[in-house]
Order: C-alpha cells, then sequence, then structure tokens
C-alpha cells in the first residue's frame, strides 16, 4: 500500500496515476479526498489531527507527504511542526517509509547553484520554519527511528499548476493576448520544476531503497532562463507579442495591503530579485533527466490552447 497526504493537489493526482500504472495498491488522504484511479482507497484525515493520521498511514509501505496550508507565516510556525511531529509518529508507529515533498525556502539566498549540501540560512520566517521541519524529520532518520526521503523542487510549472504565479499573471495572460506580469527582476536567471517531472520522481524515489534517508533535488532542467526569455519563448508558442510589465517589492506591499498572499510574498521576494538557480545532479546522474524548459513551455501552451 502507497498513500498519498495531499492527494487532490496536481502533484498528488499525477502521482496517483503513476502509481496506479505501477500496479500499486493506493490510499488518498485529505480532508475531503476523491478518487483519481477506480481502485483508489479513500480516507478522510486531518494532518493536524495526529490519530487520524496515524489511521490514514497505517497499514502502507510508503507515505508521500504532499500537503500545503495557508500561504502564511504564522500559520505555517504553528501547523506544519505539528504536522511534521504526527506524520512522523504515524510512520515510525506503522513502520512506513516518508517521502516528504519540500521546497527551497531554507537556503536563503544563495549567490551559487543550490544543491543538497548548501547549508539552511534562511531569509523568511517561511523559510526558518521549513529549516526547522528538515531538520526535524532528518534527525530522526540519523537516530534510525524512521526511513524518509526529503525531495526537493524548485518553483512549480505545468499545464495544470493553476496555483503558481507563472500560470495567471505569465501563461494565461499571454494565451489571452494580454501583457504578461513577472515579479521583481525579469532579466536574471529563474529556475522551475516541471510537475509532471515531479510526480515521475516522487514515484521513482519511493519505490527505491538507494534514495532512502537522504535528501534528493528533483530532476530541473540546469540551463535556468530569466523571466523575459520565459515570456518571449512562451509568446512565440502563443503567436503573441511578448510585451511584460514588472511588478517590484514596493509595488507587492501595496498589493499587500489588499492581498494576503501579497503581503505574504514580499518577505520571498528576495528568490526574484537575484538569479535563482537550482542543482539536480545528483538525481540526474541517478535516475533521469529533466524536462528542458523550451518543451515544457510548448507543452503548457498547448494544453492552454
Amino acid at each position: 500500500m502507497q498513500t498519498i497526504i495531499g492527494s487532490t493537489g496536481e502533484i498528488g493526482k499525477r502521482l496517483a496515476k503513476l502509481l496506479h500504472n505501477d500496479n500499486e495498491k493506493i490510499r488518498l488522504v485529505s480532508r475531503n479526498p476523491f478518487k483519481i484511479n477506480d481502485s483508489d482507497e479513500l480516507y478522510k484525515a486531518n494532518v493536524l489531527n495526529r490519530q487520524e493520521i496515524s489511521e490514514a498511514i497505517k497499514g502502507s509501505d510508503t507515505a508521500y507527504l504532499l500537503v500545503g496550508i495557508q500561504y502564511k507565516a504564522s500559520v505555517w510556525e504553528k501547523e506544519w511542526l505539528q504536522i511534521i511531529n504526527n506524520v512522523i509518529t504515524a510512520c515510525k508507529t506503522h513502520n512506513t517509509k516518508l517521502v516528504f515533498l519540500d521546497n527551497v525556502y531554507m537556503y536563503g539566498k544563495v549567490d551559487e547553484r543550490m544543491n543538497e549540501e548548501t547549508p539552511y540560512k534562511p531569509l523568511s520566517r517561511k523559510g526558518k520554519v521549513r529549516a526547522e521541519v528538515a531538520d526535524i524529520l532528518m534527525k530522526e532518520v540519523g537516530k534510525g527511528n524512521i526511513k524518509a526521503i526529503i525531495a526537493r523542487s524548485a518553483d512549480f510549472y505545468g499545464p495544470r499548476s493553476l496555483n503558481t504565479f507563472i500560470h495567471p499573471m505569465v501563461f494565461t495572460k499571454l494565451k489571452n493576448g494580454k501583457k504578461a506580469n513577472w515579479i521583481g527582476n525579469a532579466k536574471v536567471k529563474h529556475s522551475f520544476t516541471y510537475t509532471p517531472d515531479i510526480a515521475k520522481a516522487l514515484s521513482v524515489l519511493g519505490n527505491s531503497e538507494e534514495a532512502c534517508n537522504q535528501i534528493w533535488h528533483l530532476p530541473t532542467d540546469g540551463n535556468a532562463l530569466t523571466g523575459e526569455e520565459i515570456i518571449k519563448i512562451t509568446a512565440e508558442y502563443f503567436n503573441t507579442v511578448p510585451k511584460y510589465s514588472v511588478i517590484s517589492k514596493t509595488m507587492m506591499r501595496i498589493a499587500g495591503l489588499f492581498s494576503s498572499v501579497a503581503r505574504e510574498s514580499v518577505e520571498m521576494m528576495y528568490q526574484c530579485e537575484h538569479d535563482y538557480l537550482f542543482d539536480s545532479t545528483k538525481f540526474e546522474n541517478k535516475f533521469f533527466k529533466p524536462t528542458l524548459y523550451r518543451e515544457g513551455l510548448k507543452d503548457i501552451a498547448g494544453y492552454l490552447k
């Protein structure tokens, strides 16, 4: 049995299909789960409830933690530590391997490429939370209390990844013949990880004993593009003009007076003002190569058309 905690998001749905194709028994867990495959087992649970999440994981060989919570620092500080401790306790109780989908907030501003050895130097409240969560999990691994994998990704992009900033601000705008928006500096390079690659990589890691008890950067095209280049290439696929405007930190602060997401994004603006370069060489050398940006952007344009 393989269990996906947070199964209703884009990554969870893709992962469920891949595991099903590999003839795995699948349990989908969320507050309101729904079937992706006819044979899926559904379990309704709240990750903040230790007993519910323990019952959800019971009988599982592998559990994938893919949950997303409200994008608010105060919520993250309260809930993420509770979530990871609940899931770790459940996995220890039921001898279940854990695969945790993580981000790069804990690294802070990095002048070179981020890899699995990059030290944690968070610049944000949310980054401090992610550093603490990762430390808690890897300490349990170090003590031999749990088998676990941290699968770390750059920002998402993909055909159905509607909750990313790049989708509504770039892809949807250009599809409709409008001027795109870019946050921060459109002339610095920014890594993005393709969502179909994320799901495929999770299925590979979750079923590889060699991958256990390590941190893995998920496959991401190493030839990062600037925002301007992404807009230009995408505009070509939509046969439109690659016009764009830039949203500065000041503008984001003003938007934050009316939008909680904008307000919470201000502390992460450093990621968009400087080169944001993600390295997945370790994964690529062991498993498979990432989708190239031109191919991914072409797929997104084709899907939206």
